[in-house]
């Protein structure tokens, strides 16, 4: 009879793989880690402070909201400045301070084991003593009970098993094994880096060995593993943005593998793509970045009204607020507050000196977007 479970069967934590399935997209990682690599070198210091910053506060905001938690943003945010030397805008609390030591133990404190005592450290901080929100069921810097650990859905009274963790009694054995290999692996050549990040996350989040949490610790071992695979760039991406960017499918994959074999290629696979994602999205960030500063340079600031810097910003900025298709007269008007001839006359001016081009169609349907040349290296996606 098959086991419903995957640590049930014999051979339970020997996992497998299709290496040869997985190497375009290890290759792809790996690319993509290396242009990273270098965008962040070309960034000047202030700018790589700010990207980090921002990207550390993605990896902890997003790793909550996998759970459904919704985080004081300013709050974390000020708690991580702070460690990374910078301006803390606002009040901490006792929830943002655990955070932002436990991101940033994970990612910059590489060399340090990773043993019980270092977990049980950082699921205290993740649920601080003095939070007036923690449930009293869990139990704080230990690990679970005796009770059943699994993951449910569905009525009360006809509740759905996605999954059931391994039974209380030898957890403390089966996370010594984790250890054990998570350290002798740390410098194997025969383990990809990558892999072992893959590896470690699912193997970690099937012991589930905590009342509540395990998702974000696991998260936090994912980036350390990272960490130690690629030191330079962790900092400046998050995978924990990407895992929620496709939640339903992390939580699809991990259900299908943990009632599966012992090959894990589904999952890897799954999880490369993610990885290669979060390593993409760093890669476009920065390069808007960069973008910018380069657009300022050869565009003095100080010939420009404050109404068409405010513009302009706008437009380089992008995102869901920038105006992608371009910007007509009318939105100018709407953006800069402005009149109309104003604002026909900024136009005017802001193509004149080489900052905007006028795109094809006349009229009132005429649209404006930024010249500026592009230094971007595209990446085939997988």
């Amino acid at each position: 009879m098959a086991s419903r479970w995957i640590w049930q069967n014999t051979d339970w934590p020997s996992f497998q793989w299709q290496q040869a399935e997985l190497a375009p997209l290890l290759r792809a990682c790996a690319q993509a880690q290396g242009q990273l690599t270098g965008m962040v070198g070309a960034e000047n210091d202030a700018e790589r402070a700010e990207d980090a910053l921002d990207a550390l506060l993605a990896n902890v905001i997003t790793s909550s909201a996998i759970e459904g938690e919704r985080l004081n943003v300013a709050s974390v945010r000020s708690s991580l400045a702070r460690r990374l030397g910078m301006d803390a805008q606002v009040a901490i609390s006792a929830r943002g301070e655990g955070l932002a030591d436990l991101t940033l133990d994970a990612v910059t404190q590489i060399e340090r084991p990773l043993d019980l005592q270092r977990m049980l450290q950082w699921h205290r901080w993740l649920f601080p003593a003095d939070d007036s929100f923690l449930p009293s069921r869990i139990r704080v810097g230990a690990l679970r009970g005796d009770e059943p650990m699994q993951v449910v859905s569905g009525r009360v009274d006809r509740p759905t098993v996605h999954f059931e963790a391994p039974p209380r009694n030898g957890l403390e054995a089966q996370l010594d094994a984790f250890f054990d290999w998570f350290s002798a692996t740390r410098h194997d050549p025969h383990v990809d880096p990558l892999l072992r990040a893959g590896v470690a996350h699912f193997w970690l989040i099937t012991l589930h060995p905590f009342d509540d949490g395990n998702g974000r610790l696991t998260r936090a071992v994912t980036d350390l593993a990272l960490a130690q695979a690629e030191p330079q760039v962790i900092r400046f991406h998050a995978v924990s943005a990407s895992i929620l960017h496709d939640r339903a499918g992390y939580y699809r994959v991990l259900e299908a593998s943990q009632k599966g074999e012992m090959d894990i290629t589904e999952w890897l696979r799954w999880f490369l793509e993610t990885l290669l994602h979060s390593l993409l999205q760093a890669t476009a960030r920065i390069d808007a970045v960069l973008a910018k500063a380069r657009f300022w340079r050869q565009h003095p600031q100080f010939s420009l009204a404050a109404e068409q810097l405010k513009v302009l910003n706008r437009l380089l900025d992008g995102g869901e607020r920038g105006f992608a298709s371009g910007i007509s007269a009318s939105q100018y008007r709407a953006v800069a507050g402005v009149s109309r001839a104003t604002a026909s006359r900024h136009l005017a001016d802001l193509v004149a000196k080489g900052c905007l081009r006028r795109l094809p169609g006349g009229g009132r349907s005429t649209r404006y977007e930024i010249n500026a040349v592009q230094s971007r290296t595209t990446l085939h996606e997988m």
